[in-house]
């Protein structure tokens, strides 16, 4: 986008302003002089997910536009988290939050900018929240909140059958106390978060007014779903984590490389930093040629580099190239190709039952139905074992064989990859 452009015309191109307040008065406001804002993350789990990266990366936006960031890591709200609609979430013990805290930390600083004019801060609200009496707690904020517009909340409401704690029922109040206090002590007049969040952004912009007589801002951003309308995020393990310990770089390289046509304009708007003439130019090659992918490689490679470093990227490019003949396994990284061979289906054999013959390993690895399938595969020239081909249909692999002392690569064709993890 180009740098005349407002932010709020830009974040509305990007398709990232699913609610708000009051366009026109925020836009005033940031005419004005720098907006402080600030956008909040409960550490629930001990790493953050696809979902809060688009919050993270539109504080940036926003901090690039010359704005303030306050990024809130919830040691309060994180002992309770937000009710979900399948029902009560397990309360983490406090040595357990605060060490999700930390980690969350370390997730963030990376994305944004703490030195310079519009330096970052990251704040906790246990600092303001642990030492408030429940008397206090009660009557400066409990008082400001009608019992009847707590029921109405949507997740309240289809909770209301199956029960619903006191303790998540309140989780309303806490958040809104945040941007409160935060109004009070830093000046802060925008917070913004997922459309999930949208209850719980504008009981704190009521607060605020009821409490203060003050007006301020929120924004929410859509929920990020597939073609289909199901939610975006999920892999077969489990959420798109960040942590590269919950979710290998390679298994997020190929997440974004293998999402749907229809929605990779969506989520280079969304979630890179590229030009509009960029991204329009993307949007182009893949309706014209989906075939290469184009905007899923851009995708891919840019995300990942964002998330996990320019230097891992090369490392999963040059595996996902070697695995099908284009470059050599054997100087692999070892922690690259185990993950890359994992996410692509993979099995486990014990040396101390001798190594297979490749005829088993193709049965074995799912490959080939039967041995005589596979042999017949050998015999068309189709198996091939670390890139090279198979020839000898009673061939043995041997250690000399093992890539990082423990893998095998096998593949049928051109596209059917399996991996063989051999263990002592």
């Amino acid at each position: 986008m180009s740098s005349d452009l407002h932010v709020l015309d830009d974040l509305e191109w990007r398709g990232l302003i699913a609610h708000s307040t009051d366009l026109d008065a925020l836009r005033a406001e940031m005419d004005a002089g720098p907006v402080r804002f600030y956008v909040g993350f409960d550490p629930t789990a001990p790493s953050l997910h696809m979902g809060n990266l688009l919050q993270i990366v539109t504080a940036r936006r926003l901090q690039d536009a010359g704005h303030i960031p306050f990024a809130l890591v919830g040691g309060a709200t994180g002992m309770i988290g937000d009710p979900k609609d399948s029902g009560e979430r397990v309360l983490n013990s406090l040595d357990v939050v605060k060490s999700w805290v930390d980690r969350v930390r370390a997730q963030i600083e990376p994305f944004l900018s703490f030195e310079g004019a519009n330096a970052a801060t990251m704040v906790n609200n246990y600092d303001w929240t642990a030492s408030l009496s429940t008397i206090d707690f009660l009557r400066d904020i409990g008082k400001h909140f009608p019992v009847n517009r707590m029921l109405a909340r949507d997740t309240v409401r289809k909770r209301l059958e199956d029960g619903i704690s006191y303790t998540e029922f309140s989780y309303v109040l806490l958040q809104s106390m945040d941007y409160l206090n935060l109004h009070r002590d830093y000046g802060i007049s925008l917070q913004f978060g997922g459309s999930d969040q949208w209850g719980n952004i504008t009981g704190g912009v009521e607060l605020i007014r009821r409490a203060t007589g003050d007006r301020v801002h929120a924004l929410a951003t859509p929920l990020i779903t597939r073609a289909d309308g199901t939610k975006y995020g999920k892999t077969e393990g489990g959420a798109l984590w960040l942590d590269p310990e919950m979710l290998s770089p390679y298994g997020f390289f190929q997440f974004w490389l293998n999402v749907e046509d229809e929605k990779v304009g969506e989520l280079l708007r969304a979630f890179t930093f590229l030009s509009r003439p960029e991204i329009e130019a993307l949007e182009m090659q893949t309706a014209e040629k989906p075939f290469l992918r184009a905007g899923q490689k851009a995708l891919a490679e840019l995300m990942t580099t964002m998330v996990h470093g320019a230097t891992e990227t090369a490392r999963i490019q040059a595996a996902s190239a070697a695995l099908f003949g284009g470059g050599t396994l054997h100087e692999l990284d070892v922690a690259t190709l185990a993950a890359a061979l994992r996410e692509a289906g993979s099995v486990q054999v014990k040396l101390a039952d001798g190594m297979p013959s490749v005829v088993d390993l193709l049965v074995t690895s799912g490959l080939s139905k039967s041995k005589g399938e596979a042999r017949r595969t050998i015999g068309e020239g189709g198996a091939y074992l670390n890139n090279e081909r198979v020839t000898d249909p009673e061939m043995v692999p041997t250690e000399a064989d093992l890539l990082g002392g423990s893998w095998l690569v096998l593949r049928r064709g051109k596209k059917n990859l399996a991996g063989v993890e051999v263990v002592r």
